[in-house]
């Protein structure tokens, strides 16, 4: 038996099973959904680390727009906010990296 504990997407059990395996799993309340979804985009986060590929970038869009449906925002309010901060802030374009700050 192979110990996972973790959240996986929608269609593994039945990959799991086309590989005549049993795969055991449980659907988890909104508290437990939520704290697998933070401990699921610190997994992807480490594979993007790892391996620095696109698929790995995607893993981890889809975790962050699965965390913010549940906890009631649209990926509209995600851009939305994403702009806001955007235009208050500035993006990443310029490549800045901040040494530090001098007191005058």
């Amino acid at each position: 038996m192979e110990l996972y504990n973790k959240l996986v997407r929608d269609n593994i059990p039945e990959i799991i099973k086309a590989q005549n395996k049993a795969p055991i799993v449980k659907v988890l309340d909104d508290d437990q959904y939520l704290a697998a979804l933070n401990d699921k985009l610190q997994e992807e986060i480490a594979e993007y680390m790892a391996d620095n590929k696109l698929e790995e970038l995607c893993d981890i869009l889809e975790v962050v727009y699965a965390i913010a449906k549940a906890k009631g925002y649209s990926a509209d309010d995600i851009n939305t906010a994403r702009d806001d901060k955007n235009t208050k802030n500035g993006k990443f374009e310029k490549r800045l990296f901040l040494e530090k700050v001098e007191v005058t």
